[in-house]
């Protein structure tokens, strides 16, 4: 007899939980309340999330300003949407042990995550039977990319084992437990072309092709890069992945033949109506939120407006200058690097704690680090690497920054040194000048440099970064610098020099 199991998986919600758009405060199109409402509830249905809850929305910073409490609501609102199982995303460790904790002590699913040791509440694998009889066995992995992006104390008592060898152990298990079909919830992603199979990134961060190649799961759900794959059958191996934030998530089918035979396939299910649980729960925690965010903190004597990345990158930004301006003040450095993430919202004149939220999302804090010529030539020319020039001579951002996934965050925008790059000579040669304080550097000088702690690992093609000797750790939140930076000053002439000249 055939028997079927149904499977609704996201990833990457990131705290967007009802379907409020933070950066205007009206309802908007996505979010778990508009997924959950098509998630169907019976005996032969699971709903599985792959991680990164925690952070990454104005909602989120808003609980993490009480994190350990905060941890609970979220736990409350997947309770609402009906989760079976969860993995653990690298955002989840970004507040430490005992908000992690918290968060999954108060879930009704069950966490799966075979390579995190040392957290409560985590299981290495999992089995569970279907009404139909079937037997499903789940584990969850989770990229060990974040023993380099997380703070120390963030990770105290806690090991983040290597993904792949993890998985393998796992899948061991599961087969010697008997189970009809083994699912793997992966908080990483594909790091080759999945129509081409050309390596992508070598890195080890993502993981997925060579789990499918070298692995035999049946089912593998991924998630980390943001991208959305409907599914397809890869070396034996049904996979698929789902994009951040609830704009769709995949809804799976899956039959498990008489003779053991796993057949699937998959979609992407777009949002519908919110759903009315979610929302009940959520709308006096949005509006609480709403009070919080539209605090006045100060005036610039300019609006911040974004423009397009190309466009940015090779003419400046003013948004980069100001927060290069933040940092500068609060580290005390002789340079700074500041990036943008992939969607940018940008200040009025007058600047409210939503501005900043919605528009510096990540959970950094900075560093101070000492380089030399050497060091900042060789991230000027990673920086360099954003430009390629099309068969008409104009410029268009690099495919090493568009593949495997979109990272115009990991172009780096500096304040303090006059830069000329000539995008016509070859990558990695293509800085031809280099001016601090009116004069070309000199090779022997010394300066400091601050930037974000996931920058300062040597994360996003900065491996040089990592060896450079750390001046200064500062813990305090970068977007909690620029509040307090605007809340202190109260008007602010923002920085409107143009540091990077672009040749081509």
């Amino acid at each position: 007899m055939n028997r079927n199991l149904t499977i609704c998986f996201t990833s990457d919600i990131h705290g967007y939980f009802s379907d409020m758009d933070y950066a205007t405060g009206t309802p908007g199109t996505t979010g778990l309340s508009r997924c959950a409402s098509s998630f169907p509830h019976d005996g032969n249905t699971l709903i599985l999330d792959g991680g990164d809850i925690l952070q990454g929305s104005p909602f989120a910073y808003w609980l993490s300003r009480e994190p350990v409490e905060g941890a609970k609501v979220s736990a409350q609102v997947m309770n609402l949407a009906g989760y079976h199982f969860v993995t653990i995303g690298n955002h989840d460790f970004n507040f430490g042990r005992e908000t992690l904790e918290s968060y999954l002590s108060h879930l009704d699913a069950r966490c799966v995550s075979a390579n995190v040791e040392g957290v409560s509440g985590v299981e290495r694998t999992a089995v569970v039977t279907l009404e139909n009889g079937l037997r499903v066995g789940i584990t969850g992995v989770t990229t060990h990319f974040v023993n380099l992006w997380e703070k120390p104390e963030n990770l105290e008592g806690i090991k983040v084992h290597e993904a792949f060898p993890t998985a393998a152990a796992a899948l061991e298990e599961l087969k010697q437990a008997g189970v009809d079909i083994t699912v793997c919830i992966y908080h990483g992603g594909f790091e080759n072309d999945l129509t081409t199979g050309e390596l992508l990134s070598d890195t080890g961060e993502n993981q997925a092709y060579r789990i499918c190649r070298e692995l035999d799961f049946d089912i593998l759900l991924t998630g980390h890069q943001h991208q959305a794959k409907a599914g397809l059958q890869l070396f034996g191996t049904y996979a698929c992945q789902s994009p951040d934030r609830c704009r769709q998530y995949v809804r799976m089918d899956a039959e498990v033949s008489a003779d053991g035979e796993v057949t699937a396939h998959s979609r992407l299910v777009e949002p519908g109506k919110p759903d009315e649980r979610l929302t009940a729960f959520l709308a006096p925690l949005d509006a609480q939120n709403a009070v919080f965010l539209d605090q006045p903190l100060g005036e610039l004597d300019i609006p911040l407006l974004p423009g397009d990345h190309m466009e940015m990158a090779e003419n400046g930004s003013l948004i980069a200058n100001f927060f290069n301006q933040v940092q500068l003040e609060a580290s005390g450095a002789d340079l700074s690097v500041t990036s943008l993430a992939n969607v940018v919202k940008g200040f009025n004149k007058q600047v409210t704690i939503r501005d900043v939220v919605a528009t510096y999302v990540f959970p950094n804090t900075l560093q101070t680090l000492q380089v030399d010529r050497r060091v900042l030539k060789a991230g000027l020319e990673r920086c360099a690497e954003y430009f390629e020039l099309d068969e008409s001579g104009r410029l268009q951002v690099g495919q090493s920054f568009l593949k495997p996934i979109v990272q115009h965050y990991n172009f780096d925008y500096l304040s303090g040194l006059e830069v000329t790059m000539d995008v016509r000579r070859p990558v990695g040669d293509r800085v031809t000048s280099m001016v601090y304080e009116g004069k070309e550097l000199e090779e022997d000088r010394t300066l400091t440099l601050c930037m974000n702690n996931y920058r300062a690992t040597g994360t996003g093609g900065y491996p040089f970064y990592a060896k450079c000797r750390l001046a200064k750790d500062q813990p305090t939140e970068i977007s909690q610098m620029i509040i307090e930076y605007i809340d202190r000053h109260k008007y602010v002439v923002v920085d409107k020099r143009k540091w990077l000249h672009v040749i081509y």
